[in-house]
């Protein structure tokens, strides 16, 4: 049932989401005013097209994905083994390209409802098979599109592309052509967006940097995407074509915060007419060839940097969040209160880390207008504040747990959704900071600074699109 109430509030969270991304800008002085009122005129586009005239017809869009992953994995089964990295087609709901990143996201032994696997029907899978899933699904596919982009660009057939853009997103919103590529690849993929304009990151301006990151935070790799999926089919059927459309309405809002936060101060070099900057002298067969050589080996110094990145933040927060639980079990010893006590205090202290973070984002996820039920939102805010920490697996996992329990309303259960979805998450920090910092060693300071701003303005992009969501629902 439709409550004009919430509709008005989600209308004009979108404002308010940007107001506060103004008050947080580098330079207040200067507003992107076309960039702002182009993108969010494209988010509600978006919305019109896919809210109302369905998504259901958007879902081909992803199926070539599939066909990168094959691809990557052929090289990985002949080193490996078949075993290693099994194909998309041989393991149904939710998919091979969904599983390797389960070990890494919080619940490695959970079991994804309706799976199946050539283990045998509801075989759970132990850490040390997600594990290796892991490396041997995502890993490969980043250097596999490393080689190809570089492949690519070495027969000069990227070039044209990032052109066409920058003719586009120069008058429509402003952009550079970099970051349009860099912007539209995230629609698709997660880092390898910014392999795909790995030549432009040495010169890029900060507020290309924030951007290009803040799309990167705001993406959805394919193997993600398919674990996501099979993880919601059972409660929210038509997820795949909600997913597909979240990538279109994420991305310009991920622009829109992205320039308020980092406003561009000097003139990046693929902006206007670039034709000189990117065409280039065609490869030689020879030449392309090593291009795709040296892409490669990029693309593994690309896992490096993501694997030693990943490890340290999980790292740190783990401890951070054992000191705070200490520290809680320390306070409630102290004034003898009673750890099965229905008060708000010991509640509270029973999960510091996930209840302040909650606390935090509560006046955001009211500005989504997902309700105006105390309990729903601020289970809803909850789950919103745990992705920063946990990554987005186990919120959603959450969230399924709710909604079988009738505990979140399906006004509820989309906004939640499609705000969960993305890398706005420390571990996402990781990936993306130490892969690009690993493109470019030479910028390694300035990317993790502006990356911080870039996790923020991903964020706010997210609760954005719940706020698109919202309006329609």
């Amino acid at each position: 049932m439709v409550n004009p109430t919430l509709n008005l509030i989600s209308l004009f969270g979108i404002f308010a989401l940007c107001a506060i991304a103004w008050l947080g800008s580098e330079e207040r002085r200067i507003v992107p005013w076309k960039t702002l009122a182009v993108g969010i005129g494209l988010q509600l586009l978006a919305g019109v097209i896919f809210f109302i005239l369905g998504v259901r017809g958007v879902e081909g869009s992803n199926h070539w994905l599939d066909n990168v992953f094959q691809a990557s994995g052929a090289g990985t089964g002949f080193l490996f083994g078949s075993g290693s990295a099994p194909e998309p087609a041989q393991v149904p709901d939710p998919g091979a390209a969904a599983r390797w990143i389960a070990g890494a996201l919080g619940s490695p032994d959970a079991m994804i409802s309706g799976e199946q696997t050539e283990l045998g029907a509801n075989a759970s899978f132990q850490p040390s098979n997600l594990s290796s899933i892991f490396a041997f699904r995502n890993f490969p596919a980043i250097v596999f599109w490393s080689a190809l982009v570089s492949l690519l660009y070495g027969l000069n057939l990227i070039q044209p592309v990032v052109r066409i853009f920058a003719w586009i997103f120069q008058r429509a919103m402003n952009l550079s052509g970099a970051e349009s590529l860099a912007g539209a690849a995230s629609l698709f993929v997660g880092i390898e967006s910014a392999i795909a304009v790995k030549p432009f990151l040495l010169g890029m301006t900060r507020s290309e940097l924030c951007a290009v990151l803040a799309s990167c935070f705001g993406s959805l790799g394919a193997p993600v995407f398919w674990l996501y999926i099979g993880l919601l089919r059972p409660t929210f059927p038509d997820i795949f074509g909600h997913f597909v459309a979240a990538s279109f309405l994420t991305i310009p809002a991920c622009f829109v915060i992205s320039k308020l936060l980092v406003p561009e101060t000097e003139i990046p070099e693929t902006m206007g007419d670039i034709s000189e900057f990117i065409e280039g002298e065609r490869e030689e067969p020879n030449g392309a060839i090593a291009r795709f050589v040296i892409g490669a080996i990029e693309g593994l110094k690309v896992v490096l940097g993501i694997v030693a990145v990943v490890i340290a933040i999980l790292g740190i927060i783990k401890l951070f969040d054992l000191g705070l639980r200490g520290l809680s079990s320390w306070l409630i010893t102290v004034i003898g209160a009673d750890l099965q006590s229905d008060s708000l205090f010991v509640q509270f202290l029973s999960n510091p880390l996930s209840n302040l973070l909650g606390m935090l984002f509560l006046p955001l996820a009211f500005l989504t207008g997902i309700s105006l039920e105390w309990q729903e939102l601020w289970n809803s805010s909850l789950l919103i504040g745990r992705r920063l920490i946990e990554t987005s697996f186990p919120p959603y996992q959450s969230l399924v747990q709710l909604q079988a329990a009738g505990e979140m309303s399906d006004r509820a259960l989309l906004i939640v959704t499609y705000v969960l979805r993305g890398f706005a998450h420390l571990a996402g920090f990781g990936i993306f900071v130490g892969g690009i910092a690993a493109l470019v060693p030479e910028r390694r300071s300035e990317i993790a600074a502006v990356g911080f701003k870039a996790l923020w303005a991903a964020t706010l992009a997210t609760l954005m699109t719940g706020c698109i969501v919202g309006i329609f629902s």
